[in-house]
């Protein structure tokens, strides 16, 4: 029998944490994208206070998957909540409840430290993810488009600035 523990990340986990957000990004077809370094993955986690948080989900002690989050603010709630930047399990690993049990644990801490929402956003191909969130109850935001500054556009804008 398997067990299956969630737990928060520590630094010990960094190359792991590295080297999920690359086979995330190869699986959607973004590593072109993937920039992050170990060190940065070390400090957005471990800086205090930290820019970002990080569940780790073991089998038999062999890290099978993460869930990478930030935190949010509602101002319509004036309370904060979580976004899931990134969540992924091992091809060996899938079909055995791992990513519903990080977004267990993910609701848990949330709503522990107060929190009232947890939101991310999922790629519309990935029907297998989208079948595992609607399993869950999540609800699809259709009116909502996510949009992005980055890179240029990003630097551009900032140049504007006074």
């Amino acid at each position: 029998m398997t067990s299956l523990a969630v737990r928060d990340a520590t630094p010990a986990d960094v190359p792991t944490i590295a080297r999920f957000v690359r086979a995330l990004a190869e699986y959607e077809k973004l590593a072109h994208e993937v920039t992050g370094t170990e060190a940065d993955y070390h400090a957005a986690i471990f800086s205090s206070p930290p820019r970002a948080g990080c569940l780790i989900a073991d089998i038999d002690g062999e890290a099978a998957g993460m869930a990478l989050y930030h935190w949010t603010f509602s101002t319509f709630l004036a309370r904060h909540g979580r976004w899931l930047e990134d969540l992924w399990v091992e091809p060996q690993f899938r079909r055995r409840g791992i990513a519903k049990a990080l977004f267990a644990e993910l609701a848990k801490q949330t709503l522990a430290e107060g929190g009232k929402r947890l939101a991310w956003n999922v790629l519309d191909w990935n029907t297998p993810a989208i079948a595992t969130y609607d399993a869950m109850g999540a609800d699809t935001l259709k009116e909502w488009i996510t949009r992005r500054l980055a890179g240029d556009a990003l630097r551009s804008l900032a140049a504007e600035a006074r």
